[in-house]
């Protein structure tokens, strides 16, 4: 049986977990049915899909493994491998529910369950249309499985087969072992020392991020465990017209959306928004395809202050884009949201005692999670029934009420919010806020 051990960043994930606190992505895949049982065929379909998907077989177990620097001989329990379950039975990860009228009102519900630790982290839960002519999928998958680019490659595994170009087999540089290659000794110390500056230079730049920061209670809140999610869609033309009026990128736009709308909500619930500045993590994916772990979670990130207490819908979006052109000026490697790469000098056993600390540790490094999934351009379909919507989500830290998360599908854009159910009852009113927050960029750009 082969296995690889994870990746120092998939071992925080999977440490990191509690009860209340479930590591997992998800995506509510929304599909077009041509009559009552698509969803149930759907759910067969799945079933029988996964069963040939190798990724989706893999669970993970705890094992023993190197602590310290790459030079150090110890062993301590602490490290874990994914590997291929020989038990691995699909119908126990695929599950078709009742109909319902309302998707995510169902979703949110199935997100705040864990994932089983002893079989593959992954389920895919059918939820077919009471309308009768459409179904949804949601599936999720443990954060220590799969990023979002892993994510989306097991999905596709089990949708129906699309044709892409043909790439050029790339080389893959071999597992690494419990000892390092002599002949790199030299290369790992002046790298060792490298990283012990940049691990410096993160944790300073930390401590700065948390100076002169008004956030608000309604982003942060004592842990109930509950979920609930909801979904907007926006036409990306639209938001092209505000790119192309202003400059700048679409993500800075749909970026300051979300600062937009957070004032819309805050004002509207009567928590007040001025001089409301909450620090707003934005993953960057620094995934490399030849590396040892190409399954491996390799994110850094962008840390910065949303203007949601600035009244100007232009000038958020200014104060947006200067601060994701700073940030991108100055790499991924550097600055406070570069805290992910930190993992990389924990060791196994660390991860595992510290992992219960670490996860009450989210607030204070950020307010809310805004990122990006990417999708494929062409069009997704399920036994036929062409994929209409899809809405990622991401998941929630401890203390924290809010995850955002994007992708673009077909000239759409779908927020994907998830929350802590008790501590914001009103979702949908913020999800109202993000469509009138573009409606109001586009006004003010042509104005």
């Amino acid at each position: 049986m082969t296995s690889d051990l994870l990746a120092p960043l998939d071992l925080a994930f999977w440490n990191i977990e509690s009860e209340g606190h479930p590591m997992h992505l998800g995506a509510l895949g929304v599909f077009s049915a041509h009559s009552p049982t698509a969803g149930a065929h759907a759910a067969d379909l799945l079933a029988a899909r996964a069963a040939a998907v190798p990724g989706l077989r893999m669970r993970i177990r705890d094992v023993w493994q190197p602590i310290g620097s790459p030079l150090a001989l110890p062993l301590a329990f602490g490290g874990a491998t994914r590997e291929a379950d020989p038990d691995f039975d699909p119908m126990n990860h695929v599950r078709l529910h009742a109909p319902t009228a309302d998707f995510h009102a169902v979703a949110g519900g199935l997100m705040e369950r864990p994932l089983g630790r002893g079989r593959p982290p992954w389920e895919a839960h059918v939820l077919p249309g009471e309308d009768g002519v459409s179904f949804a999928v949601l599936f999720k998958f443990h954060h220590a499985l799969a990023d979002g680019l892993r994510a989306l490659k097991l999905a596709a595994g089990v949708l129906d087969p699309i044709d892409l170009p043909r790439r050029a087999p790339r080389a893959v540089e071999p597992p690494r072992g419990p000892l390092p290659d002599v002949r790199k000794l030299p290369g790992l110390l002046r790298g060792a020392l490298s990283d012990a500056g940049r691990a410096l230079d993160i944790g300073a730049s930390v401590a700065l991020s948390t100076l002169g920061v008004r956030s608000s209670a309604a982003l942060t809140s004592e842990p109930t465990g509950t979920r609930s999610t909801a979904g907007v869609v926006l036409d990306l033309d639209e938001v092209h017209r505000v790119r192309k009026a202003v400059g700048g990128t679409v993500n800075d736009v749909l970026i300051a959306v979300v600062a937009g709308a957070l004032r819309r909500w805050l004002d509207e619930r009567g928590d007040g928004s001025e001089g409301v500045t909450p620090r707003a993590l934005i993953p960057v994916s620094k995934r490399r395809p030849r590396s040892a772990h190409p399954q491996g979670n390799r994110l850094s990130g962008y840390l910065i202050r949303l203007p949601v207490g600035d009244p100007d819908p232009l000038g958020r979006l200014g104060t947006v884009r200067t601060a994701m052109d700073r940030n991108k000026d100055a790499g991924p490697n550097r600055g406070a949201g570069a805290v992910a790469l930190l993992a990389d000098h924990v060791p196994a056993l660390g991860h595992r005692l510290g992992g219960p600390l670490m996860s009450q540790a989210a607030r204070l490094w950020f307010d809310i999670l805004v990122t990006s999934v990417p999708l494929p351009g062409l069009g997704l379909k399920l036994g036929g029934h062409p994929l209409t919507e899809v809405y990622p989500f991401a998941p929630l830290a401890r203390g924290q009420s809010l995850a955002v998360a994007i992708s673009t599908y077909r000239g759409r854009v779908h927020y994907g919010l998830v929350a802590d159910a008790r501590a914001v009852p009103d979702l949908d009113v913020l999800a109202r806020a993000v469509t009138a927050e573009l409606e109001t960029l586009i006004a003010a750009c042509e104005s």
